[in-house]
């Protein structure tokens, strides 16, 4: 209970962290957000965890795989902005177009060989 509490902890300091540079320096803060390190935790945790070399290879390509879905909300959410639509509506918005094109993986992927 102890290890998950850790994991907790530090995963919530490095959120809270990016949070605060972001404040201080908007690119800054998007530089820090856009580094893996949040993927890099998860691969540290999950290799602890397991130690299975082969399930380390398949989360770290699937990881790959599911960024680039979720890339054009990183577009969409300050055009949305920049026009004058409320923030939520535009993170609403952003969401919704990540879930569709995660979705579209999921469908598209294993027809082009790609193992999710």
């Amino acid at each position: 209970m102890l290890y998950l509490f850790i994991k907790a902890l530090v995963s919530g300091l490095l959120i809270a962290a990016i949070s605060e540079i972001a404040k201080r320096s908007p690119g800054f803060g998007a530089l820090v957000a856009s580094l893996p390190l949040v993927s890099l935790l998860g691969m540290i945790w999950l290799w602890k965890d397991t130690g299975d070399a082969t399930r380390m290879a398949a989360h770290s390509e699937a990881t790959f795989w599911y960024v680039t879905p979720s890339l054009p909300m990183f577009l969409l959410i300050p055009a949305m902005l920049r026009s004058g639509i409320s923030f939520w509506l535009a993170l609403a918005a952003g969401c919704a177009l990540t879930i569709a094109l995660y979705l579209m993986m999921i469908w598209a992927g294993p027809r082009f060989g790609i193992r999710l």
